[in-house]
């Protein structure tokens, strides 16, 4: 049987944390679009058999019922593909959800808070969806595949060997558990980073979000294409964002001024179709306010920026001045010079003496 396997599209995400520059947010918006028609397209031109959707298709808080609708269409389009969704944290099957009242095409079925088993063809999907943005349990330790001879797929979402307490409210899943139960394939989605093709015959998987949407996001997004018999498994990734994030660090400790600054930043050459975050670095020489910056800032490839430069002083000069920030330096270095002090207690301090002095300029 062929399929694809997306996840974390998160159609109409406002991505407000993306750029501080206006209208990126509806450009990315256009791309979901852009790629999900990509999709489809594969979809019909590979006669694939089965589509699923691992959860985070769209955003509930945000989504119009104008993306429901085109997307709906574009599903009309694969009539003879059988599509599953299995809502997750950011689109839960709620009583007010898409997914409950809207009047979906007759090939697609979105899963409930009830795992359950659908028939199709000697292939059985198991699917689970989030009813609520949280999930303790899925119940998947419950399950028992009944039928072995056949496919079994399992479609979900969920944090699969989670370690922190943030893992455990959205449906924690163990690798172990998942392989043992027998699954011939689990499509995963919650985690937005591709993990796939990492040990030899591969079948539990998430496919990361297939649009980035942002700068923890790096690197190419898109979809698993895969085929797979009762004892062979053949996987693909397909990049499918046009668009790739990138980080570019500027040293500006051999900076003197703000007009050489602006001058380096837009003397970069980024590739086409990339968006860079520019991450300033090192001892400042000047004050830096980077929504000064951005006034200045023609190089329409960067739209962001991140101020991590400290203070370029030295605590053993200033300490010997009789002012207020000389007293002050003399505070911190004696704090500093502390035997017992830790190393997080020291990065502390270290924080302290740049807000400080800050406040003192």
């Amino acid at each position: 049987m062929k399929f694809v396997h997306i996840a974390d599209m998160h159609f109409d995400s406002p991505f407000v944390n993306l750029s501080d520059k206006e209208n990126l947010g509806d450009l990315r918006r256009l791309d979901q679009r852009k790629v999900f028609k990509k999709v489809i397209d594969y979809i019909k031109e590979n006669d694939i058999d089965y589509f699923f959707i691992s959860g985070d298709f769209y955003e509930q808080k945000y989504v119009k019922k104008t993306t429901i609708e085109y997307i709906n269409n574009l599903f009309k389009e694969i009539s003879n593909t059988k599509v599953f969704i299995a809502p997750g944290n950011h689109d839960p099957f709620t009583r007010n959800s898409y997914y409950s009242k809207f009047n979906w095409n007759d090939n697609v079925k979105i899963f409930g808070s009830e795992i359950e088993k659908v028939a199709c063809n000697g292939v059985n999907i198991y699917g689970f969806g989030f009813s609520n943005f949280y999930c303790k349990s899925c119940g998947i330790d419950n399950i028992e595949i009944d039928d072995k001879s056949n496919l079994n797929i399992l479609v979900i979402h969920g944090s699969l060997d989670g370690g922190n307490i943030e893992d455990n409210e959205y449906n924690p899943l163990s690798r172990k558990v998942l392989s043992e139960k027998g699954f011939d394939y689990v499509a995963l989605g919650h985690i937005h980073k591709l993990d796939y093709n990492n040990e030899t015959d591969q079948r539990v998987v998430y496919p990361g979000s297939i649009v980035s949407l942002g700068f923890d996001e790096l690197g190419k997004h898109g979809m698993i294409c895969g085929n797979i018999e009762k004892d062979e498994i053949s996987l693909q990734f397909i990049s499918l964002d046009d668009t790739e994030f990138k980080l570019q660090e500027i040293d500006v400790t051999n900076i003197i001024s703000k007009e050489e600054l602006i001058e380096k930043i837009n003397d970069f050459m980024f590739d086409e179709n990339t968006l860079v975050e520019i991450i300033l670095v090192g001892k400042r020489n000047f004050e830096i306010d980077k929504y000064e910056l951005y006034k200045f800032v023609t190089n329409d490839k960067v739209i962001k920026l991140k101020d991590k430069t400290k203070i370029n002083y030295d605590l053993n000069i200033l300490a010997n001045e009789s002012t207020l920030k000389g007293l002050f330096a003399k505070k911190m270095l004696e704090r500093l010079g502390d035997q017992d002090l830790s190393d997080e207690d020291k990065i502390l301090v270290e924080k302290a003496v740049e807000i400080g002095l800050d406040a003192l300029e």
